[in-house]
């Protein structure tokens, strides 16, 4: 996962051509929308929704405020129901999925929504989904099909209608072809739009040649690295917009009040803690971003308008 954090960054501030297009008829992802082939398309995206209500009352604010314009839910997360019921009463607000596999915080802990003895591989001995993945664990791929189908067929049972799918951690992209292709396989099935970025294929070749010539494939990702310092996060994002290259380009973010709650979930490391999602609010919701994005043509568009141009 590291190499994804730096390396969208990296890709935008090094001088390039605009993006490949994708095979329909030739045509780029911004011309099928009625934009420029050089136009910047951006999509500022919200992950983790549903984690805690600090992260669902932020993520609305956002939402609200027009700088933040695409979120994912996590189903099997403790406040899955708030943000459920808010997704149904907002049938224009663009959410998607954030399918997960992982409970990575010590002490604040989330299990499948599939039976447990059905998904073992999945979780650990208390009945929660792993922490992390190692070598030594066996994941198996039938398991995280019924898992992932489980907690879609969830969302759909409490009124949510998504606009894309996309993978918590990137585990349904990093370990392997076998378990990318489930996503792909249900993907195609429920007729959704998925996350997967141009800049991923050398890392991993497999994403690419699973792909069929429909799939969107967005062209960069932006996401801020734990390496970068409290006091440089907004230069880190300043950076980022100034430099955006032509294509799509998803930032994804992750927000939260740093409140008591959210500080009690995820004290024990700051890595995407209550004030790294306070900091990335703080942006997203600013003036300044929308001043930068102004100044620098960039155009903010949704899954739900990508889904169109398919």
């Amino acid at each position: 996962m590291t190499g994804k954090w730096i390396a969208g960054l990296l890709l935008l501030l090094v001088a390039g051509s605009a993006p490949a297009p994708l095979a329909q008829n030739n045509v780029s992802i911004a011309e099928r929308l009625g934009f420029g082939r050089d136009a910047k398309l951006l999509i500022v995206h919200a992950d983790d929704v549903g984690m805690t209500h600090a992260v669902n009352a932020a993520t609305i604010k956002a939402l609200d405020s027009g700088g933040v314009n695409s979120a994912s839910i996590m189903v099997p997360c403790p406040w899955f129901p708030e943000i459920a019921e808010y997704a149904k009463t907002h049938p224009a607000a663009d959410f998607g999925l954030h399918l997960t596999l992982t409970s990575e915080r010590l002490y604040y802990r989330w299990g499948p929504v599939a039976p447990r003895d059905k998904v073992a591989s999945l979780v650990d001995e208390n009945g929660y989904f792993w922490h992390d993945w190692t070598p030594k664990k066996r994941i198996e791929p039938k398991e995280v099909e019924l898992e992932l189908r489980a907690q879609i067929e969830r969302a759909y049972a409490m009124g949510i209608h998504p606009t894309h799918l996309d993978s918590h951690q990137y585990r349904l992209y990093d370990n392997g072809k076998e378990l990318f292709e489930v996503l792909l396989r249900i993907a195609h099935e429920k007729k959704l739009p998925f996350f997967v970025v141009r800049d991923w294929f050398a890392e991993h070749p497999y994403l690419e040649s699973s792909l069929s010539p429909t799939d969107l494939v967005i062209d960069h990702t932006v996401t801020i690295d734990p390496s970068v310092r409290p006091e440089k996060w907004a230069d880190f994002y300043r950076a980022a917009i100034k430099n955006l290259q032509p294509g799509v380009t998803e930032f994804v973010i992750h927000l939260a009040f740093a409140d008591e709650e959210m500080m009690a979930a995820t004290r024990e490391r700051d890595t995407w803690g209550a004030a790294w999602r306070q900091r990335d609010f703080d942006f997203f919701t600013s003036a300044e971003f929308r001043r930068l994005s102004q100044e620098e043509k960039i155009q903010l568009i949704s899954w739900r308008e990508l889904a169109r141009s398919r």
